[in-house]
């Protein structure tokens, strides 16, 4: 790193490390990013961190993204300088942060990842020989039917199994709602409530629980999650939340209720449901290029 922008740089990851307790690793990913801004600056004549200008910055992202940097790089970068500036107008260097005006390009959104109906068939098959195999059937028929997310699904007690096959929810943001399940995670609840009866730690409100007498973690349910995925057949990278977008995509594929698809999986925002209608739009998209006679190429 130039000298000349180097005293401050270190005293700012100081900061970050005695006053802030950033961990080693944030300190070196800091580090990396502030060295390639100080060279690139100090290349185009900006010597001292007093001197940097909002054109400067916007000239910085442009370089990036023409030397073929990702919009995550970029945004990584941006954050790292701003967050730099912010450190130099407390100190006085700069009277205001140059870098927060300008913006990183957006980042392309990432389709959801799902697995198809016959893959959930398969996945969900488990033929338990045991009483552990019975719980994870029941966890695993409970994420698909209703949409759960992993830590919605860890905090569900035993009493928020209501009637009529409906489950009260605790989302984001400590909100509750009522969402159905299936008649199939309907039958392997039960049968888990029989063996539960006889768990070690029956008489705790949760409703899956581990041997260990307490309520089954975050990292057990992935973990049973991934080795059944294995053992079924499927070796693709299984997890909960593949669960719920399946659970989201294959409701919207035969229901087209989007509103109603955003309450179960408890959205507050429409828009981030209406990921999943990309989802959707690229199955009927290779439909119609398939059977449409003006999409056919000759």
């Amino acid at each position: 790193m130039p000298s000349s922008l180097g005293n401050e740089v270190t005293q700012f990851l100081t900061q970050l490390r005695d006053v802030r307790g950033y961990a080693e690793l944030s300190l070196a990913s800091y580090q990396r990013q502030l060295n390639l801004i100080a060279e690139q600056l100090n290349a185009a004549d900006v010597n001292r961190w007093a001197d940097l200008q909002v054109q400067h910055v916007e000239n910085l992202v442009l370089k990036w993204r023409h030397q073929g940097a990702g919009a995550s790089s970029i945004h990584q970068r941006l954050a790292a300088l701003r967050s730099l500036c912010d450190f130099l107008v407390q100190r006085g260097i700069l009277q205001a942060n140059p870098a927060k005006v300008v913006k990183a390009p957006k980042a392309p959104k990432r389709l959801p990842k799902n697995l198809d109906i016959d893959a959930v068939i398969q996945l969900l098959d488990i033929k338990p020989d045991d009483e552990l195999a019975i719980r994870d059937r029941a966890m695993f028929e409970l994420l698909y039917s209703s949409g759960l997310r992993l830590a919605e699904l860890v905090a569900v007690d035993v009493n928020d199994i209501q009637p009529d096959r409906e489950l009260r929810v605790t989302g984001k943001g400590s909100k509750t709602r009522i969402v159905p399940y299936g008649k199939e995670a309907e039958k392997w609840l039960q049968q888990w409530l029989m063996v539960r009866a006889t768990w070690p730690g029956a008489d705790l409100p949760a409703l899956f629980l581990s041997k260990q007498q307490r309520r089954l973690s975050d990292r057990s349910v992935q973990q049973r999650l991934k080795k059944w995925g294995i053992q079924q057949g499927l070796f693709e990278n299984i997890h909960p939340h593949k669960l719920r977008h399946s659970f989201a995509t294959h409701m919207l594929e035969t229901s087209q209720d989007l509103r109603a698809v955003q309450e179960m999986l408890g959205h507050a925002n429409l828009s981030t449901t209406q990921i999943y209608t990309h989802l959707d739009f690229q199955r009927l998209a290779a439909v119609y290029d398939a059977a449409h006679p003006r999409a056919k190429r000759k």
